[in-house]
């Protein structure tokens, strides 16, 4: 990979709670309060939102609007994909974290043969579907999609056959099946769940770093653990919803909790993280400026990235090194 591409996501079909559409202009703000250049120094597409479909009455109650999301889908993964094979690395704002599966599919479509795997750092497991979800909103099911489990033997809703038929579509977006092993999964300070998430949490033994492991091991150690259970996946996606944070810092997310990470915590364990050169993709997603003041979600996110960004950089430019010869020509070219 040469450079960093910005993706920019503002669908927030899958969201609970308006807002999140706004989250990327809202991170621009906070980059020119900061007096950074961030979003000169790269390049950026902004993959097509159909987020006017949230004024047309839902039709898909255990999927809200799932027949509008697929749509947003198949652009992202089609963007994801293409970055990639562009030997670009995708770096993407995104709304609602629904989005995320879209992503997945994407890395997969560029990379069907390798292993993947994902950290998700996050207060929510989002590994609900249209069978078991409480609310039905989209944004609590990609982990779901990405996994292609279903979690059917929790099951609460009866899906109508108009639903199903979208869902499959999901799930087989980008290539047809599973895009990722539950093993190869890895939660950080997720701790708002629902029975049926603990369930299949459970059932495929997906491990959770605490914030209590967080803070005692500190960000490195708990990074070394993370890539050990990750030994056999070939490359790796981070997806940061900014949720994470603690509630103190979150205020501007759709769904804060309490007893979450700090943002020095936040942005040494993304950095840790992003040190490691099998990881192909980074994403912050459920910025919510509207239910802020002053715009601080925002500004805590933007620490939070650029200094994400600028970790990855460092990485591509150590890659770019060590892959040329002595007098610059490519190592065994």
């Amino acid at each position: 990979m040469r450079r960093i591409k910005l993706l920019e996501v503002r669908s927030e079909l899958g969201a609970g709670t308006r807002g999140s559409s706004l989250g990327i202009d809202a991170l621009r703000i906070a980059c020119l309060n900061q007096g950074s250049d961030y979003f000169r120094r790269f390049s950026a597409v902004v993959v097509p939102d159909q987020n006017q479909a949230l004024f047309d009455e839902n039709q898909f109650p255990f999927a809200k609007h799932i027949d509008a999301v697929y749509t947003v889908q198949k652009a992202i993964a089609g963007a994801v994909e293409q970055t990639l094979r562009f030997g670009e690395f995708p770096v993407v704002l995104a709304a609602d974290h629904s989005n995320a599966a879209a992503t997945i599919a994407g890395i997969k479509a560029a990379y069907p043969h390798k292993t993947l795997g994902v950290v998700w750092i996050d207060a929510h497991a989002d590994i609900h579907s249209p069978y078991t979800t409480p609310s039905g909103n989209m944004h609590g099911m990609p982990l779901a999609l990405a996994l292609n489990d279903d979690n059917l033997l929790c099951q609460r809703n009866q899906v109508p056959p108009e639903t199903e038929f979208f869902w499959r579509r999901l799930q087989n977006l980008g290539e047809p099946g599973p895009k990722l092993l539950p093993e190869h999964l890895v939660y950080v300070v997720v701790r708002d769940t629902e029975a049926e998430e603990n369930a299949i949490i459970r059932r495929h033994g997906i491990k959770n770093f605490t914030l209590e492991e967080v803070i005692e091991k500190g960000a490195h150690q708990v990074a070394r653990e993370i890539y050990e259970r990750l030994r056999f996946c070939d490359m790796v996606y981070i997806s940061f919803d900014v949720d994470s944070l603690d509630s103190r810092f979150s205020k501007g997310t759709g769904t804060p909790v309490r007893a979450g990470l700090d943002v020095p915590q936040a942005t040494a364990l993304c950095q840790a993280l992003l040190e490691n050169e099998r990881v192909v993709c980074f994403e912050m997603v459920e910025i919510n400026p509207t239910l802020d003041s002053e715009n601080t979600m925002a500004h805590n996110a933007f620490t939070i990235l650029e200094a994400a960004t600028e970790t990855i950089q460092e990485r591509l430019r150590v890659d770019a090194v060590t892959s040329r010869g002595p007098r610059g020509e490519v190592a065994g070219g």
